[in-house]
């Protein structure tokens, strides 16, 4: 089994069938690093791999949009960045903590999909001549979104937005991407359909870590959007997530922890929302009363307030001509 640094079962939840209250939520912290516009110090997942843990609750300027995952890889011949962040300011103190770690030089950047918080500091790296990697379908969403998301960053970010520029992944692929590189082989894979247009996880099958974006939740509610296929989701994680058998998981929000805290976390959650909206459905129930189906069993997850109503219409949406 592959050596852990961190104690990863200490981090994670328990998810159970009835989701037990979370003892990590960190809707109400600020700040866990405040030396540094990072929500948390990257800390060490297995012997290569290190991740700055973002809060679980919505971007804020005391968070400095440091709400996802952003992590780095240390090959023995280069580093490899999984995440450019919600601005240049994060890029940089990502890249402070990297350079404490290793002199080794960062030779690629990973975004794990098209949101503003995975690759709206890509900025930082191109103008260093850092090739960006993403998904062909992520690069077109970001495209299409770049200019409300750096302004939506600058009004919560204020003085940690104002040098970001949107920049465009350099390297775009369809289904997979692999990268031999120090110590490591390495895969960027597209597994399928997910949350959002071109998820990709990043599989380090040597140290049986896969960095999973956001194919996989377990400490805050995953979002629905409306282009999101929960079926297609719940598929992919059944047929090709699951599959690749990581001991360990580093989920686009909260902490590393196992396949079964995630599947529990997400999965279930999909499945249960599914079969609540479905038997509303059968009962003749309307879109104005899906929003209020029960999700109680989940209501100890971080952004619950947010997203439980919006996911409901969203799935009833999905599912009323299924």
């Amino acid at each position: 089994m592959p050596r852990l640094f961190v104690n990863v079962l200490a981090l994670c939840i328990p998810v159970t069938a009835s989701l037990a209250p979370a003892a990590s939520a960190t809707e109400g912290i600020a700040d866990k690093y405040p030396h540094s516009v990072l929500y948390n110090k990257p800390v060490q997942v297995s012997a290569h791999v290190y991740s700055a843990i973002g809060a679980t609750a919505p971007p804020t300027y005391e968070n400095a949009g440091h709400n996802n995952n952003l992590s780095f890889i240390v090959t023995g011949d280069g580093v490899i960045v999984v995440n450019s962040g919600a601005n240049v300011a994060l890029s940089r103190a990502l890249h402070d903590e990297i350079k404490a770690v290793t002199d080794q030089p960062v030779k690629l950047v990973i975004n794990e999909n098209g949101q503003g918080h995975a690759m709206l500091g890509n900025k930082y790296w191109t103008d260093q001549g850092i090739d960006v990697l993403a998904h062909v379908d992520a690069a077109h969403e970001f495209e299409d979104s770049a200019f409300q998301a750096v302004e939506g960053m600058k009004r919560y970010a204020r003085e940690n937005g104002e040098d970001t520029e949107a920049a465009l992944p350099t390297i775009t692929f369809e289904d997979s991407y692999v990268i031999d590189m120090g110590d490591l082989h390495i895969e960027a894979l597209h597994l399928g359909p997910a949350h959002s247009p071109g998820d990709i996880s990043v599989w380090i099958a040597q140290e049986g870590v896969v960095i999973a974006g956001d194919i996989a939740f377990h400490e805050r509610m995953p979002p629905i959007f409306s282009d999101t296929c929960t079926s297609c989701w719940m598929e992919t994680w059944e047929t090709r997530f699951e599959p690749l058998g990581a001991t360990y998981v580093i989920p686009g929000h909260g902490h590393p922890t196992t396949m079964d805290v995630v599947r529990a976390g997400t999965y279930g959650y999909l499945a249960y929302l599914r079969d609540k909206i479905g038997a509303h459905i059968e009962d003749g129930g309307s879109l104005d009363d899906a929003y209020y189906v029960d999700q109680s069993p989940y209501a100890n997850l971080d952004t619950f307030e947010e997203l439980a109503t919006k996911n409901a219409g969203v799935v009833y949406t999905e599912m009323e001509f299924e």
